[in-house]
């Protein structure tokens, strides 16, 4: 942000009246703004879910999330060399290594709404309208004075129904009527939270109409097939954009492409499920490798026709064959390297970033290049403790909860903080269920800080409780036995 404010100075000296968020991607650097005059008055307004939704996402869920960042940013890919990031499709970086060291700066929306209203900013009337895309946060902003809409709608690439990384279902029809809507401002400048502006009635129309249609094409496509009883891959392999659409960047594939959207949107309408037989209740990973390896009549044979496949340019089957190498029984350095090196090529090959990075991460753990197994665990930071509410900072263990050692257990603990703030679990039937805490018999109480270095792995339950800086009411034998069944480092002594 303080870049982005510095070229904004290059043009204009007046002054930041208000921030307005437009959905809750970009709003971690909110604190730069105030840099300039720290006693300004600044209003920020957004979505009454932006703040949830950014603790949604490095709460419960963090692990999972977080790992898709890194795999579909390039997070952990080199600055050059054959692995080098070429760009996240959005923008050259996820986080541009020239303004490290990053820093947290989001500052909560004091001025909020959750649906279409007014608001008056600095003199000028501001209609808002909310509108979905890849957030459910996301609104539509109109300056009718300017003619100037901003919005989280229209993007320089085919939008992404489908994120690599992992998202909640981005409906098409809720979208569609959110570009509606937007058609029906005619704009004459489009401010977009991704990708430059577009000025000029007729182009605004014009090529938003068509971004329309091809999200639209998507959907009614995949809706069509799918009625015909056609399987998700075959949707994939069937379904293609027009021609058409690779005249615009706005309708090109060079984030995520067509056939993973087309799967995210017959998942999305109708489940997992997607008729095929063998979805039905298909064999674990390792068991179903470890057979197809017996039926290609050993390793050997697999590696001979993946090396094969890869050599014709077969990279889809040669990713297949070269999975059940990795992922069977006693899987050697070499077989992952195989399945890293089919990576690499479709990362080589591909226009779409999303793949190319996905692809170049995987591959670069696979083969040993960058170790990512440590995204594979809930690491909660003490900042991210600290700044939720006292709800969250409890409630995040029940995604922690080994049920292998609840087993037995229930009991009702009370965890109090100061200034009288409480909140509780039930560990009971091999889950952890969140409650107020009122009426438990146990209880936990110490500063909210200790409980964030028990969690971050800074310190120890027993060492707090030595410390005297944790104190444990009621049957303490039965609380400690009950908090050990948490994958907790901090937790477990």
């Amino acid at each position: 942000m303080r870049a982005a404010i510095k070229e904004l100075r290059a043009v204009t000296t007046r002054p930041i009246v208000a921030v307005l968020y437009t959905h809750f991607h970009y709003v971690g650097g909110t604190r730069a703004v105030f840099e300039e005059n720290p006693t300004a008055k600044i209003p920020i307004w957004g979505h009454e879910k932006i703040a949830f939704n950014r603790l949604r996402t490095t709460s419960e869920i963090a692990p999972a999330y977080g790992r898709g960042l890194v795999e579909q940013f390039a997070v952990t890919l080199p600055l050059d060399g054959e692995d080098g990031v070429v760009n996240v499709g959005l923008g050259q970086f996820y986080r541009d290594p020239a303004h490290a060291p990053h820093t947290y700066g989001f500052i909560a929306p004091e001025n909020t709404f959750n649906s279409a209203c007014s608001i008056r900013v600095a003199g000028l009337d501001i209609q808002v309208t909310p509108a979905p895309s890849d957030a459910d946060d996301s609104v539509t902003y109109w300056f009718d004075s300017q003619k100037l809409c901003v919005n989280n709608l229209v993007w320089p690439v085919l939008f992404n129904i489908f994120a690599i990384r992992g998202e909640e279902y981005r409906d098409p029809q809720v979208m569609l009527r959110g570009l509606d809507h937007l058609l029906g401002l005619h704009s004459e400048h489009l401010a977009g939270a991704h990708g430059p502006p577009i000025s000029g009635a007729e182009a605004i129309k014009d090529r938003v109409t068509k971004y329309r249609d091809s999200i639209q094409f998507l959907w009614d496509q995949t809706v069509r097939y799918t009625n015909r009883g056609m399987s998700s891959a075959d949707l994939g392999a069937t379904i293609r954009l027009p021609e058409q659409c690779d005249d615009d960047y706005l309708t090109s594939e060079l984030y995520g492409v067509a056939e993973h959207h087309v799967r995210q949107i017959r998942s999305g309408i109708f489940g997992f499920f997607d008729g095929h037989e063998a979805n039905l209740f298909p064999l674990s990973t390792q068991d179903h490798a470890d057979r197809m390896i017996k039926g290609f009549s050993g390793k050997e044979t697999v590696r001979a026709q993946t090396r094969q496949a890869i050599d014709s340019d077969d990279l889809r089957f040669a990713i297949e064959l070269a999975s059940w190498l990795a992922y069977g029984t006693d899987p050697i350095t070499s077989d992952k390297q195989l399945l890293a090196s089919a990576l690499r090529l479709v990362a080589q090959r591909t226009p779409a970033a999303n793949i190319r990075n996905w692809c170049l991460a995987r591959a670069r753990h696979l083969d040993g290049s960058f170790d990512a197994t440590r995204f594979n665990t809930h690491r909660i930071s003490k900042r991210q403790i600290l700044s939720g509410p006292i709800s969250s900072a409890v409630s995040i263990l029940r995604v922690l909860l080994d049920p292998t050692r609840a087993e037995g257990i229930d009991i009702h603990i009370a965890f109090n903080f100061p200034q009288d703030q409480k909140t509780g679990l039930h560990i009971r039937n091999c889950v952890a269920v969140t409650t107020d805490g009122i009426g438990a018999a146990n209880s936990v109480a110490c500063d909210m800080a200790v409980w964030a270095d028990i969690l971050s792995g800074a310190t120890t339950l027993s060492q707090a409780i030595a410390a005297l800086a944790l104190q444990i009411k009621g049957n303490k034998a039965q609380v400690l036995r009950a908090l050990v069944c948490f994958d907790v480092v901090g937790l477990q002594s």
